[in-house]
């Protein structure tokens, strides 16, 4: 959770709220920490703070009953407690993305395999990962389980406004401004129309990428990128947008993608790794990145979601992912693998 503009951070957040909120005693806990993230979970639970001396010892080795590893990374290292392991896997991007050199996919390869065989349980948090999983490690098939990411519910603080408005109707999407959200794909769908987009995250030369795009269309003048926006801008973003669009190559989950459902918006998503899975037959799907193909299903989609009145069927959809449900199901995991005491 160093990087509080990263998905890691929110579902650490997320998931640690979640999970004093529901715990009731039953366990112990305790949070690994970086001393240098800007949230500290209120002083509500016990901590251990990171060092780069752990990879190598860890001095509370044998304190804990349990360590769940909550992404594939592992700053602390499984070989280097003496409990009971789980590990969450979020994704498998440097596989899908195809721009890695093969030394470091494999080196990717080679760590997770060594992680997994030391964990216990491995939760994956789609059936697309699971299945990469079960793929690439097939002797772990028996260790997968599956627990969905839940997605919060923002609201949107009383009178207020984001640093940036956008004077006219737009399109909004969020994450960093990297190749694989594939961004640059979106200006297109400006064509035609006198709509803005809205692009929201961590800036990188990428954005070259995406206004040398919206060159193309002459609509530079109704692409902005943002940079970080806080919890309410991204939530006033979500609220006010026509539509929400998110074409990324490689997404473990996609967080967004409920987060603007919890609102009620059209979502327009690729159909690629775990999206389709995630946005089931609420979200409309570009079959591929042709710009007039990407129109034509952009304008299909915004009629279906006007004459079917689709907001509340979208909503529902959303509600199915929750941080409650998620943390009673990573607890009820941890009651398995401790067992009898």
């Amino acid at each position: 959770m160093k990087h509080s503009n990263s998905g890691f951070f929110y579902f650490g957040k997320s998931l640690g709220d979640a999970l004093l909120k529901h715990n009731d005693q039953t366990f112990n806990l305790t949070y690994y920490l970086s001393k240098n993230a800007d949230y500290q979970f209120d002083n509500k639970v016990n901590k251990e703070f990171l060092s780069p001396f752990h990879k190598l010892y860890f001095p509370s080795s044998e304190k804990y009953n349990l360590v769940h590893f909550t992404d594939q990374y592992c700053r602390l290292r499984p070989k280097t407690v003496d409990a009971k392991r789980i590990l969450t896997v979020h994704d498998f991007n440097h596989v899908h993305e195809g721009r890695k050199p093969a030394k470091k996919v494999a080196k990717f390869i080679a760590n997770l395999r060594q992680y997994i065989s030391l964990c216990d349980y491995v939760v994956a948090i789609s059936n697309f990962v699971a299945n990469d999983i079960a793929t690439y490690m097939p002797e772990a098939k028996d260790k997968i389980r599956v627990i969905y990411n839940g997605a919060d519910k923002l609201t949107v603080p009383q009178n207020h406004t984001p640093q940036f408005v956008p004077p006219k109707p737009f399109i909004f999407t969020i994450g960093y401004i990297v190749g694989k959200k594939n961004f640059h794909v979106l200006p297109a769908l400006l064509n035609g129309n006198d709509y803005m987009l809205v692009i929201s995250g961590k800036d990188s030369p990428y954005r070259d990428r995406i206004m040398e795009e919206a060159r193309k269309y002459s609509c530079e003048d109704r692409v902005v990128i943002t940079g970080p926006v806080s919890e309410a801008d991204k939530a006033w973003y979500y609220q006010h947008c026509e539509a929400f669009a998110l074409p990324s190559k490689t997404e473990g989950f996609g967080l967004p993608v409920i987060e603007a459902m919890h609102f009620g918006k059209p979502v327009f998503l690729s159909n690629l790794t775990s999206l389709p899975e995630i946005g089931g037959n609420a979200a409309y799907y570009f079959e591929n990145f042709e710009p007039e193909a990407m129109q034509q299903v952009f304008k299909n989609g915004m009629k279906d979601f006007i004459e079917n009145n689709r907001g509340d069927t979208i909503k529902q959809h959303a509600a199915r992912f929750n941080w409650d449900k998620c943390a009673r199901e990573y607890m009820a995991l941890y009651s398995a693998c401790l067992g009898p005491l």
